[in-house]
């Protein structure tokens, strides 16, 4: 799964295309492992997942086989 998968899959479903960096929140939120930024800066991230996207993007790991029910 790439970024740029689960991007056009959370556009086709939800209508919306989401940031790389919301999906690495979500995907750290959730417990998987992600790497760092080449561009971060510190332990905080500039741009965390908005809340009303969070949902989406998380169903979209699961649909996708990264977060067991």
């Amino acid at each position: 799964m790439t970024y740029a998968k689960m991007q056009e899959y959370v556009k086709q479903k939800y209508g919306f295309s989401p940031k790389s960096c919301w999906i690495a929140d979500v995907k750290e939120l959730c417990g998987l492992t992600v790497r760092k930024g080449w561009n971060r800066v510190g332990k905080q991230r500039m741009h965390p997942c908005p809340k009303d996207k969070f949902e989406a993007i998380k169903e979209a790991l699961n649909h996708f086989g990264l977060l067991k029910k």
